[in-house]
């Protein structure tokens, strides 16, 4: 079982919970990712393939009013 977080870097990436059993699979999968603004990382163990992402939030959106002060 692949570790859920790993580090590359010293930036945190979340294994997004697929085994893939070949390459050009997990490379299929990778583009999605990387299509909707993901970082991805592609590590290969005993024979299986695991993808990391990680997405940097670059705007928060707040609903509602504030509470009173």
């Amino acid at each position: 079982m692949p570790q859920n977080v790993l580090f590359f870097d010293r930036r945190k990436f979340v294994w997004d919970g697929e085994a893939f059993e070949s390459s050009p699979t997990a490379a299929a999968k990778r583009s999605e990712y990387e299509a909707h603004g993901f970082e991805t990382q592609l590590v290969e163990e005993e024979g299986k393939f695991f993808l990391y992402t990680r997405r940097v939030v670059k705007e928060i959106v707040v609903e509602g009013e504030p509470p009173p002060a």
